[in-house]
C-alpha cells in the first residue's frame, strides 16, 4: 500500500543540502492508493480525519467500517466493486451482511463521511448501511443485487444521496428513516437531499420513513414494485415538511407479494401514507399499472396504523396512463389539496386539470 501527503499549509523547504528532514505539518492531509489484492479496511483503519482512499479499479471481497469523521473513500467508478468475502468477517458491519457501514453515536456523529465512485454488490443485508451521520456525502455509487437495501439511513442528519444507481435490491433501493429499531416522531433531516438517482429492479424504488424537513428531487424511477414511499403514521413531530419534485416515474410494475407489514404492490408510482404538509410537485408519473391497494400514479393511502394524511399539495404532475388512476385519494384525511394537475382519471372524480 502506497501513500502521498499532500501539505497545505505554508510552504515547506526541503533542506536537501543540509540533510535535515521535515516532518509533516499539521493539518497535512494524506491519500492512501489501495489496488486489488490490498485491504482497504486497513487504509480506514489507518487514515486520519482528512485523509482520503483512493480505490483502484477491480473486485474487492470485503466488508469495510467508518467510524470516524472528514474521511473520504473514492473509487474509479463502477469498476471498483465491493462483494462479500468468503471469509468469515472480523466486524459488526460484515457480521450484519452489509457492504460499507458509517457509524457514529449520538454524542458524536460520524461527521463529513464521503463514499464517492464505486459499487457494492450481492451483500447479504445492505449494500451502504450508515447510521448516527451528519454530512454524509453518498454520490455516483451503484448499490445492486444486495439482500435488503441498497443505500439506507437512520438517525442521520444532512445527508447528501445524489447521482447514485440502487438495481435490483430486495427492498428500497434508497431507503431514508428516522430510526429502524424503536417506536419515535419524524426526525428533522436539516435539509438531507435525495436527488438525480437512478432506481430501478427494486421492490420500493425509494422510502422515506418517518422523516422531516427533506428533499426527493429529479429521480429516475422505473421497474420497481412501487416507485416511491413517503411513510409517516401516527407519531409526533408526523412525517411532512418535505418535498417530492421533478422526479421521473414509470412502468413501476412488478409484483411483489405481501410482507407482515404491506399488502401486495404493483404498480404503484408515488405513495403517501399517514404523510403532513407535504408538497409532491411537478413530477412526471406514467405507465404504473397493476390491481393492489396501492396501485395508480399518486396515491393517498391511510398508513397501516390508520393515520390519514393531511395538508399535503398535489400539484402541476403530468400523469399518464397510470391504472387504476392516475391520481387517487383513497384515504379520509383532511386538507389535501389538488391543483394544476394534467391527467385523465382520478379517484374521487374531478381532481385533473
Amino acid at each position: 500500500m502506497t501513500k502521498r501527503q499532500f501539505m497545505y499549509l505554508g510552504c515547506v523547504a526541503l533542506m536537501v543540502t543540509s540533510g535535515l528532514g521535515v516532518a509533516a505539518p499539521a493539518g497535512a492531509r494524506t491519500t492512501y492508493d489501495v489496488v486489488p489484492g490490498e485491504s482497504i479496511q486497513l487504509a480506514v483503519d489507518r487514515a486520519r480525519p482528512g485523509d482520503t482512499i483512493d480505490i483502484a479499479p477491480g473486485v474487492y471481497r470485503e466488508s469495510v467500517i467508518i467510524r470516524k469523521s472528514d474521511l473520504t473513500l473514492r473509487g474509479a467508478g463502477e469498476r471498483t466493486v465491493l462483494m462479500p468475502s468468503t471469509a468469515k468477517p472480523t466486524h459488526v458491519c460484515g457480521l450484519g451482511g452489509n457492504g460499507i457501514c458509517v457509524i457514529g453515536t449520538d454524542a458524536k456523529p460520524a461527521t463529513n463521511v464521503r463514499i464517492h465512485s464505486l459499487t457494492v454488490s450481492q451483500f447479504k443485508k445492505n449494500g451502504i448501511w450508515a447510521s448516527r451521520t451528519n454530512k454524509l456525502s453518498i454520490r455516483q455509487v451503484t448499490a445492486a443485487g444486495n439482500g435488503n437495501w441498497g443505500i439506507a439511513q437512520e438517525r442521520s442528519l444532512r445527508s447528501e444521496i445524489r447521482g447514485n444507481a440502487a438495481r435490483d435490491n430486495a427492498e428500497s433501493g434508497i431507503f431514508v428513516s428516522n430510526t429502524i429499531d424503536t417506536e419515535a416522531g419524524a426526525v428533522n433531516t436539516r435539509r438531507t437531499v435525495v436527488m438525480d438517482n437512478l432506481l430501478a429492479g427494486n421492490r420500493i424504488g425509494i422510502t422515506v420513513r418517518r422523516l422531516r424537513n427533506l428533499y426527493v428531487n429529479n429521480n429516475v424511477v422505473t421497474g420497481n414494485c412501487a416507485g416511491m414511499f413517503v411513510v409517516g403514521d401516527e407519531g409526533v413531530p408526523r412525517t411532512g415538511d418535505l418535498t417530492v419534485r421533478g422526479n421521473r416515474v414509470h412502468h413501476n410494475n412488478k409484483s411483489c407479494a405481501k410482507t407482515a407489514r404491506l399488502p401486495r404492490i404493483q404498480g404503484a408510482g408515488i405513495v403517501l401514507t399517514g404523510v403532513e404538509g407535504a408538497t409532491v410537485a411537478s413530477n412526471a408519473v406514467w405507465s404504473n399499472v397493476g390491481t393492489s391497494p396501492f396501485s395508480g400514479g399518486i396515491v393517498l393511502f391511510k398508513s397501516i396504523v390508520g393515520a390519514p394524511n393531511s395538508g399535503n399539495v398535489i400539484k402541476s404532475n403530468m400523469l399518464v396512463a397510470n391504472s387504476p388512476a392516475d391520481l387517487a385519494n383513497r384515504d379520509t384525511g383532511t386538507g389535501n389539496t389538488f391543483s394544476g394537475n394534467y391527467c385523465r382519471l382520478s379517484e374521487k372524480a374531478g381532481k385533473c386539470a
